[in-house]
């Protein structure tokens, strides 16, 4: 018996053309599903899209912003169209920026908020109609280290992504009699090109040494995650958030 195979599914990644959300992407492909990439770009759109093929999968290269309701919209019926279904929805696209709270603007607050948290709605809302009309889904989002713990100068982030594990635990109870499940994945301490600056500092050995494991993961590292949750197997999860860390949270003082 084959456990935690997507064989026959049908995977939707947004934010699924760079670091985690792509790794998230070929790893659903290699695990057999029809997973298609998008993001706002086309060239990054394109290029995922190849590496799917290359693993034997079927995709499709439609680009998307979180921020444009209208995108996500055109994106899910154009999926529907090609495959018929959307099984799997993984909310991948963030932001974050470095700002001494006193002074970060408006601005700059509701535009992490916008897309980390009101992205993940959108996206939420939109794959999940189908889903719960069919009676089936799996929707993983991306939660944060941040969901849990403070990091310097980084409150919107930190706001947004406990709200995204908030928002996780209230769709899991309104959808779990509808056989959607709704869980999130908390990625440790991963290089991006979200975060390459900051792990270059001080303050990124800091992060270092508070990881029992010595290292800083690597985005693949988040694939079995994702695979377990977007699986019919894992049908009784929903409303957690799975934490890949390394040990970051468990930690007390290190030697």
């Amino acid at each position: 018996m084959s456990y935690f195979s997507l064989e026959g599914q049908t995977a939707v990644v947004i934010g699924g053309t760079s670091g985690i959300g792509r790794a998230i992407a070929l790893g659903l492909a290699q695990a057999g599903a029809d997973v298609v990439a998008s993001s706002r770009s086309q060239l990054p759109v394109e290029e995922t899209a190849a590496a799917i093929e290359a693993l034997g999968g079927r995709t499709l290269r439609v680009p998307s912003d979180v921020l444009d309701r209208s995108s996500l919209e055109s994106l899910c019926q154009q999926v529907l169209a090609a495959f018929g279904k959307v099984d799997i929805l993984v909310n991948s696209a963030g932001i974050t920026r470095k700002s001494p709270t006193l002074t970060v603007t408006e601005e700059e607050w509701n535009s992490i908020l916008q897309v980390n948290l009101t992205g993940t709605l959108r996206g939420c809302q939109i794959f999940g109609a189908p889903m719960l009309q069919r009676g089936y889904g799996r929707i993983v989002n991306i939660a944060s280290l941040s969901t849990y713990v403070a990091f310097h100068q980084v409150a919107a982030y930190g706001a947004s992504k406990a709200a995204v594990a908030a928002l996780t635990r209230s769709l899991a109870v309104e959808w779990a009699p509808q056989g959607v499940t709704v869980n999130a994945i908390a990625p440790g301490i991963i290089p991006t090109e979200l975060n390459k600056a900051l792990l270059a500092t001080p303050r990124g050995q800091e992060l270092l040494q508070r990881t029992p494991m010595h290292r800083f993961g690597k985005a693949d590292e988040l694939v079995g995650a994702a695979i377990y949750l977007a699986a019919p197997d894992s049908a009784f999860t929903t409303g957690e958030v799975i934490t890949v860390d390394g040990g970051f949270l468990a930690s007390g003082v290190n030697q």
